[in-house]
């Protein structure tokens, strides 16, 4: 078996997560927020769209997730982005981490906002 150790280009990789916070870059942050090119900070939740579609043109695809279940964002929000080009996949808060990371880890285009669990 070959092992190659991950590299990761313009965002953090998840590190960790646990009950209201979230590691990520070394750094634990409580409560909502979005990871992705432009570094991690709080979010106000799927009312808060400003973040997200400032994400347009530099991902392809807003991973958000919903806390421990997996939750519907409100249609209004999803329209807008893809509307402006950005893909959205909803998933709960721990699957949309791993998937954010692996796709991280080649070299994607993505962002991630998360709900905790």
């Amino acid at each position: 078996m070959r092992l190659n150790e991950v590299t990761y280009t313009d965002a953090n990789p998840v590190e960790g997560y646990g009950p209201g916070f979230f590691r990520i870059g070394g750094t634990v942050h409580e409560g909502a927020l979005i990871t992705g090119p432009n570094g991690t900070g709080p979010w106000d939740g799927v009312t808060d769209a400003a973040p997200l579609m400032a994400l347009a043109g530099q991902v392809d695809v807003i991973f958000v997730g919903t806390g421990a279940e997996i939750a519907h964002i409100p249609s209004s929000l999803r329209g807008a982005l893809e509307n402006a080009g950005v893909g959205v996949e909803v998933m709960n808060s721990p699957s949309a981490c791993r998937t954010y990371n692996v796709l991280l880890s080649e070299g994607r285009r993505v962002a991630l906002a998360l709900l905790p669990v």
